[in-house]
């Protein structure tokens, strides 16, 4: 994929640097901050390798940088039923959330086999990603800023194939399962609106046991803020040369979202179906 040269940032052998990201959104804050605590999330996020890896990368974006993180990341991805991806037209690419980095990447690699015009909505600080911002939309958790949600609602509307983890968060353990924590109504909602078909998507793949061990004891302790989180880039660094399976079952017409369940029913709905999709091939 080509971006004008214009557009693209300069991309420096420190392109990340913690202390002023920090900084940026709390000036306080990172004098507060212990060093030792700043060097031990460094390390977690691996703050060298990342830098080194888009360095090295710098002039790679969209597709090409996609298959620059296989490669890098030595990920084997096994993709079942890509005949199931129309080449052309709206449809929804709606998947399960395991991973929280590679999952994405892999599923956007996967799907180009068949398209070039897609799209995903990610949160703002994935765009903070440079090389892959061809491919992204950003959404604002935090706030409803109206240009925002402007571009979004354009590309919902858009003839185009828009990737999307209902879920929003990453998988977690759930009565002994790793499953998505609950699937926001979003997509069936905007399927009905803008006429978009739903292509369900599995993807087989897991963190480490301690993420999900982390996560369950923040929540036994009642810590609200989801601090697994942190260790996300770690996840990925820990998948390292690991198989992802993706399962692409047969497209769904929007207008099997009718009136018979509520919107939240059919997002349930379609999540025990992406779940099933093993089972059916």
């Amino acid at each position: 994929m080509i971006i004008q040269e214009e557009t693209r940032p300069i991309i420096t052998k420190k392109f990340i640097d913690l202390e002023k990201v920090i900084s940026s959104k709390n000036p306080n804050l990172l004098k507060r901050i212990p060093k030792f605590v700043i060097s031990y999330l460094k390390k977690i996020i691996h703050v060298d390798e990342v830098n080194d890896f888009l360095f090295r990368h710098r002039n790679d974006y969209g597709f090409d940088f996609l298959d620059a993180a296989i490669e890098e990341f030595m990920v084997e991805v096994e993709i079942v039923g890509l005949e199931n991806i129309p080449e052309k037209g709206k449809q929804f690419i709606i998947s399960n959330h395991p991973l929280g980095g590679l999952d994405g990447i892999a599923l956007m690699w996967a799907v180009h086999k068949v398209r070039d015009d897609i799209k995903f909505p990610v949160n703002d600080l994935l765009m903070n990603l440079p090389q892959l911002t061809p491919l992204f939309i950003p959404i604002n958790k935090h706030g409803k800023n109206s240009e925002n949600l402007h571009v979004l609602e354009d590309n919902f509307a858009k003839e185009q194939l828009l990737l999307y983890f209902p879920a929003g968060l990453v998988s977690r353990k759930q009565n002994g399962k790793i499953i998505d924590l609950e699937w926001k109504q979003t997509f069936v909602n905007k399927s009905r609106i803008h006429q978009r078909d739903i292509i369900p998507t599995f993807i087989e793949a897991l963190n480490s046991p301690f993420f999900y061990n982390l996560a369950w004891l923040r929540k036994k302790l009642g810590i609200k803020a989801n601090i697994e989180m942190l260790y996300l880039v770690n996840e990925v660094y820990k998948f390292k040369g690991k198989k992802i399976k993706i399962y692409f079952g047969k497209c769904i017409s929007y207008q099997n979202f009718d009136k018979s369940k509520k919107p939240l029913q059919w997002a349930k709905w379609t999540k025990e179906l992406v779940y099933n999709l093993p089972n059916k091939f």
